[in-house]
């Protein structure tokens, strides 16, 4: 498969799944934070209001880094600690499939927490860090290569 055709894709679902995540967080942002700890609160999910702060954070301003691609693995953890905890605190109940279950927010963790790690160069890291990276490796990488070619078999 081609770089380009990997990096489309991985800008894909990095847009997919940080549009869903920033759905959900303006639905806190406009509860507000009183608002999103009640209801955390009332769930039985302890620091309400520390949690309804992460939560919107997350959700609202680490979806349009990771829309982005800025701070791709940080925001990937943050993705999965959001989901893993929507999933054991909220939907492990419900089961997988169903009326609250809990197959949408493990899917989004964990493809958050893959593509945070595995963004792609269509992103702000790669313009601002992975070019410099990637410029070394890849000329040591083309230069090895080159050698190997040109080594006979014995």
């Amino acid at each position: 498969m081609s770089d380009w055709l990997r990096d489309v894709t991985a800008l894909a679902g990095r847009l997919a799944v940080a549009v869903v995540f920033f759905a959900h967080g303006l639905d806190k942002w406009q509860l507000g934070i009183g608002g999103t700890a009640d209801m955390v609160g009332g769930m039985g999910i302890p620091l309400p209001t520390v949690t309804a702060l992460f939560l919107i954070g997350v959700e609202v301003i680490g979806s349009i880094a990771f829309a982005a691609g800025l701070a791709l693995p940080l925001v990937g953890i943050l993705y999965a600690i959001d989901g893993l905890g929507a999933l054991f605190l909220v939907h492990l109940d419900a089961g997988l499939t169903g009326q609250g279950g809990y197959e949408l927010v493990l899917v989004l963790a964990l493809a958050g927490l893959a593509l945070g790690f595995n963004g792609g160069r269509l992103s702000l890291d790669h313009l601002l860090v992975g070019r410099r990276r990637g410029g070394v490796s890849a000329s040591r990488g083309a230069d090895t290569r080159a050698q190997t070619a040109d080594t006979p078999v014995s």
